[in-house]
């Protein structure tokens, strides 16, 4: 088989290093990919959400599956376009890729198919917004409708937070057209966790259960990112919650999009908080998680190119999921300053004295090879994984191995997972 696996992400390096340990692979190609995906795949110039080339490129070279790692694509029909064509791609279509690109969609299926959720209001009117803050109070979460690359949830702890973030989202535009509605819902407190499923649009089968943590510095301080690290399993989940998560949240939404029309096909990631009340939906997302992939892709037994297969064939009822025992965990280095601005090229010294270390991964996110080296060419630079027989092992295994790895400006968390030891 030959695969192509569109992105150039963390989460893109994980599922290429996963799919290429299976038997049926015989080459894979990336598009764009990176510096850290190019030592195991042929990387192609095209970007992520140029549709028209991707297609050009799939049908030209005879790919027999294409695996679609960010959610742009998506969003632009990427997998319409591709079975238009009868081409074997993984991912939902554009109706089904709703769930992320449009918050208020993902609300409104929420309510009818009654998933819990937080209590919200939606509105197209900035002044509006505004006085409905005025008259709920603080805190609240603010929410761009569409698709802003994982920026577009502000957590106002006082009405004035809110009210400007509605002028940044609704006047100023920073997400340009993602802001013409927003979301205005209740601030839900308690544990996150991410919980990942497989659907083939009736059928679905959970992946093991993780924790991202968001903002760039510990404790949980400073402004949200796209993720600083992760771990798996999340010890909150327990195999009773799991059940509700699946029973009340995953199920409902699964049969509700067959109802309407768009059975969901693809992967679906519910990011849940674990309220007082039991477990809330925070959003959903049509993609795997980055870092989440990074650390539940190497706990994964099973052939990941027979359960997308699966997938797309509508037959997820055949196969069960094998998983390690062994916990991982994933340590993000970001370049100085990131989410705000960051300077590219700068030189990464340290990789090769962790090649071929025993259940240690680096997943590179944003890197390009120059002149022989690999360089700096993103916020989120690199992914430092790796497993351990519990998560205290895990984690000390992943800040070893980060310890190697040096670059002007390099940044890390020092806390990632410690919430499963206290646990």
């Amino acid at each position: 088989m030959k695969i192509l696996v569109v992105g150039s992400g963390g989460r893109e390096h994980t599922l290429v290093w996963k799919l290429a340990q299976s038997k049926q692979v015989k080459q894979i190609f990336a598009a764009p990919g990176n510096a850290g995906i190019a030592e195991i795949a042929q990387c192609i110039d095209i970007a992520a959400d140029d549709i028209k080339n991707l297609l050009h490129f799939v049908k030209d070279t005879q790919i027999d599956l294409t695996v679609v790692g960010p959610e742009a694509p998506l969003a632009g029909g990427i997998v319409d376009e591709f079975e238009k064509e009868g081409l074997r791609i993984f991912g939902p279509n554009a109706l089904g890729a709703r769930l992320e690109a449009s918050k208020v969609f993902a609300k409104q299926i929420m309510m009818k198919a009654g998933v819990p959720t937080a209590q919200c209001e939606i509105f197209e009117d900035a002044q509006q917004a505004k006085d409905y803050i005025k008259a709920k109070g603080a805190p609240l979460v603010v929410k761009a409708d569409g698709l802003a690359q994982g920026k577009g949830v502000i957590v106002a702890k006082t009405e004035q937070e809110a009210i400007d973030a509605v002028a940044s989202i609704m006047e100023n535009k920073i997400f340009g057209d993602a802001g013409n509605q927003v979301i205005i819902e209740e601030c839900l407190t308690g544990e996150e966790a991410s919980i990942l499923a497989f659907c083939d649009g009736i059928n679905f089968i959970p992946l093991a259960s993780s924790q991202d943590h968001k903002r760039i510095f510990d404790n949980d301080q400073g402004p949200n990112t796209g993720g600083m690290g992760a771990y798996s399993p999340a010890p909150v989940i327990s195999p009773k919650l799991m059940k509700e998560i699946l029973n009340k949240i995953i199920k409902p939404v699964v049969d509700e999009m067959s109802k309407i029309g768009c059975p969901y096909k693809g992967l679906l990631y519910a990011g849940i908080m674990i309220t007082k009340d039991g477990p809330k939906t925070l959003e959903f997302n049509v993609r795997f998680g980055d870092p989440e992939t990074q650390v539940i892709l190497p706990r994964l037994r099973t052939d990941l190119v027979k359960v997308m297969q699966a997938v797309i064939d509508g037959a997820l009822d055949t196969i069960k999921l094998s998983w390690s025992k062994d916990s991982c965990v994933c340590i993000v280095a970001s370049s100085g300053g990131y989410p705000g601005e960051y300077q590219k090229g700068k030189e990464i010294s340290g990789l090769n004295d962790l090649k071929g270390r025993k259940g240690v991964m680096v997943f590179h996110a944003g890197t390009k090879s120059d002149n022989g080296k690999i360089v700096t060419s993103g916020g989120r630079v690199l992914g430092v994984t790796a497993l351990g027989k519990d998560i205290r092992d895990a984690i000390n295994n992943s800040y070893q191995a980060i310890e190697k790895i040096k670059f002007e400006g390099m940044h890390f968390r020092k806390d990632i997972g410690a919430k499963a030891i206290i646990e």
